[in-house]
C-alpha cells in the first residue's frame, strides 16, 4: 500500500522532461490540444458544480499557456458557452501555437479584445487564467500587474492553467502579487512552487489534467516530494474485532500539561480517545490536581514529581506515548523527561515543549519516534534562523535521527528515513488557532497505539486532522473555528474513510 501520490517537481524539471519528449517524437501541438480539452472539461465541471452561468472570459498571454486557453475556449464555444478573450499582447509577439489557436478561436465565433489597460477588461463569468506559465520568474509589472490586480478585485472565480500567473513554479515566490485562483488546473505533475513560499495562498483547489506525456518521462523526472495518495488511506484504518478490549484498542501514556496550562493536556488526551485509543493515562506535574478537576471523565490522571517509576511501570502495559503539549519550559520538566527517556519501549510522539527539552537527543532514542514541530520549532531544532533548503535539511534531519518528522503548516510535510517526503495539501485557515497542534499529537499517538507504523500513523493522522478542520469550516466558518471543534468533527471524518473502505 503506497502513500505516494502525484510526484511533485520543479517547473524547470517539468520543462526538461516535456522538451525531451518532444525531441524524441512527441507533438507539442498534440500536447496543447489534449491539455485544452482537459481544461475545458474542468471549467465546465466547475460551472456545473457551482451552478453558474455558462460564461467564460479568457485571460491570454503570449506563450503556450495562452494557446491552451484558446483551445479550451474554442471547445467551450462549440458546447454552447459564451466565451470572450482578452489578449494582453499583440498577435505577432505570441508563440506560433498561441497565434494558430487564437485564429481557430475567432473562426469558431470567439471575440478577442486587445486591452490597452486593465480597466478595459470586462470580468464576466468564470475567468480562465492563461497569462503566464510555469516558466515565469521575477516580478509582475506593467499591464500584467494591473490585470492581475484588476481580476483579483473582480471577485469572479478564476481558474488558473497549470499555475496562477505571478507564482514562481520553482520557489513559490510571489512579487508582488499573483492571480488568486479558486482552482489550479495543473498539467501533468504538480509544481513544487504550489507548496512553498506564498504559492500556497494562491493555488486554491488542485485539479490534474493529463496532457499526454508518457509515463516513462514521468518516471524519469526528478521529484522533490509526493502528494499524499488519499485513495489508499481507508486501508490504514485499524481493524476492529468484536472481542477486543481497551488495551488491545491501544493504551496511550501522555506526559503533558503544567501549572497554568491544563488545556493542552486535556485536548491531546481527548484527541487520542477520539482517534480510537482504548485508554489514556495522563501523567501531569504534582499540584495541577485542581486545574484538572474538569478534565474529561475518560482521562486517567496520575501526578508525578521527580520519580518516573510509576510511568515506567505503566509503560510495560502501554502501546504508545506522547510527550510535550503544555509541558512548559521549566527546568524540572526537562529533568523529569531525561530521567526516563532511555527507558522508553513504545512508539512516541514528541511535540511542543517536549521538542525543546529533548533537542539533540533524538538520534539516541531506542524506539520509533514521531516529531511534530511547526516551522519555527523546526528551525530551532536545526539551530538556524531560516531554511536554506527546507526539503534537504528536513530530510537529512529525519534520516540522521531515524525519526518520522511532521513539519506542521499549510501545507504539512512528512519526512521519513529512506522515503520521499509527503505533502498533505489539506486543512483550513481557521486551524491557525491555539490547541490544534495538541489535537494532532493525540491523534497520531492513538494511531501508533493501534499498531500503525510511524509514517503511516503520521500520514493518516495529519489527513484526518486537516479534513476535520475543513468539515468544521464547511459547517460554520473559518473565523470561529477552535481546537476542540476538531474533536467534534472527527466522527464525520472516520465515517467518510470507513464508507470509502467499503467501496
Amino acid at each position: 500500500m503506497s502513500l505516494e501520490g502525484y510526484k511533485v517537481i520543479t517547473a524547470r524539471e517539468m520543462a526538461r522532461i516535456e522538451k525531451l519528449s518532444i525531441q524524441e517524437g512527441a507533438s507539442d501541438e498534440g500536447y496543447m490540444l489534449k491539455a485544452g480539452a482537459g481544461i475545458a472539461e474542468r471549467v465546465a465541471l466547475f460551472i456545473k458544480e457551482k451552478r453558474l452561468q455558462k460564461r467564460v472570459t479568457l485571460l491570454v498571454g503570449k506563450g503556450n499557456n495562452g494557446g491552451d486557453a484558446f483551445v479550451a475556449g474554442t471547445l467551450l464555444l462549440k458546447k454552447g458557452y459564451i466565451v470572450q478573450a482578452y489578449h494582453l499582447f499583440p498577435t505577432e509577439e505570441s508563440s506560433p501555437l498561441c497565434q494558430k489557436h487564437k485564429q481557430a478561436f475567432t473562426d469558431a465565433g470567439g471575440l478577442v479584445f486587445f486591452p490597452k489597460k486593465a480597466a478595459e477588461i470586462s470580468c464576466k463569468g468564470v475567468l480562465l487564467d492563461g497569462l503566464l506559465g510555469t516558466g515565469f520568474q521575477g516580478q509582475l509589472e506593467g499591464i500584467l500587474l494591473d490585470t492581475v490586480e484588476h481580476v483579483n478585485r473582480s471577485k469572479q472565480p478564476i481558474l488558473a492553467i497549470d499555475i496562477p500567473s505571478g507564482v514562481n513554479g520553482n520557489t513559490g515566490e510571489v512579487n508582488p502579487i499573483a492571480v488568486n485562483a479558486a482552482e489550479t488546473i495543473f498539467l501533468g505533475l504538480p509544481k513544487i512552487g504550489f507548496f512553498l513560499g506564498e504559492g500556497y495562498n494562491y493555488i486554491g483547489k488542485l485539479s490534474p489534467v493529463d496532457f499526454g506525456l508518457e509515463l516513462r518521462y514521468v518516471h524519469q523526472a526528478c521529484g522533490m516530494a509526493h502528494m499524499l495518495n488519499e485513495k489508499n488511506l481507508p486501508s490504514l484504518l485499524p481493524e476492529l474485532t468484536r472481542t477486543r478490549h481497551k488495551y488491545q484498542a491501544g493504551y496511550v501514556l501522555a506526559v503533558s500539561g503544567s501549572p497554568g496550562m491544563p488545556g493542552a493536556a486535556m485536548l491531546t488526551c481527548l484527541a487520542a480517545l477520539r482517534a480510537g485509543a482504548g485508554i489514556i493515562r495522563l501523567f501531569h506535574p504534582m499540584g495541577m490536581e485542581n486545574e484538572l478537576l474538569h478534565a474529561p471523565y475518560e482521562v486517567i490522571r496520575t501526578p508525578y514529581k521527580d520519580d518516573p517509576a510509576a510511568l515506567l511501570l505503566e509503560m510495560s502495559r502501554a502501546a504508545a506515548m506522547l510527550i510535550g503539549p503544555g509541558l512548559g519550559r521549566a527546568q524540572e520538566r526537562g529533568t523529569f523527561l531525561k530521567s526516563f527517556i532511555d527507558h522508553i519501549t513504545v512508539p512516541t510522539v514528541i511535540d511542543a515543549d517536549g521538542l525543546f527539552h529533548l533537542k539533540g537527543m533524538f538520534a539516541k532514542f531506542p524506539f520509533p519516534c514521531v516529531l511534530t514541530p511547526h516551522h519555527r520549532e523546526m528551525l530551532q531544532l536545526l539551530g538556524k534562523e531560516k531554511f536554506d533548503d527546507m526539503f534537504d535539511e528536513c530530510q537529512k534531519f529525519a534520516h540522521e535521527n531515524a525519526i518520522t518528522l511532521v513539519l506542521k503548516g499549510a501545507p504539512t510535510f512528512i519526512f521519513h528515513k529512506d522515503k520521499p517526503p509527503l505533502i498533505i495539501a489539506r486543512g483550513d485557515p481557521g486551524m491557525a488557532t491555539a490547541g490544534t497542534g495538541d489535537v494532532l499529537t493525540g491523534m497520531i499517538a492513538a494511531l501508533l497505539a493501534q499498531k500503525l507504523p510511524p509514517r503511516e500513523a503520521a500520514a493518516l493522522g495529519v489527513y484526518m486532522h486537516a479534513r476535520a478542520g475543513e468539515c468544521v469550516a464547511e459547517m460554520n466558518t473559518s473565523y470561529d473555528l477552535i481546537a476542540s471543534d476538531l474533536l467534534e468533527a472527527l466522527p464525520r471524518v472516520f465515517k467518510e474513510l470507513s464508507d470509502l473502505s467499503l467501496m
